[in-house]
């Protein structure tokens, strides 16, 4: 497999096991070494990296927390929740 473009294997690792010590060559989850801690299916890595890809990407398009607040006043909860079911449609969870 080629090296993932987005997305931080060692996140994903830290995410699911926080005392895990490992290395990873050039974010490509088959050049793991697992140094202390429980080795973690590739399989599942991977699914931890998606669900953190469709998280950051939401996070980039949602309107800032005050251009929400703005939202909701100027145009009632309906038309906020609009946009921001958008965004989520746009980045669903995987």
């Amino acid at each position: 497999m080629s090296y993932l473009k987005t997305g931080s294997v060692i996140e994903a690792i830290m995410s699911i096991n926080p005392d895990a010590e490992v290395s990873v060559i050039d974010n490509d989850p088959d050049r793991i070494t697992w140094d202390k801690g429980d080795v973690i299916a590739k399989d599942v890595i991977l699914a931890k990296v998606i669900a953190m890809q469709y998280a950051e990407k939401r996070k980039k398009e949602y309107p800032e927390l005050k251009d929400q607040l703005d939202d909701i006043y100027h145009n009632g909860i309906d038309e906020w929740k609009k946009t921001i079911k958008a965004v989520k449609d746009k980045y669903p969870k995987g």
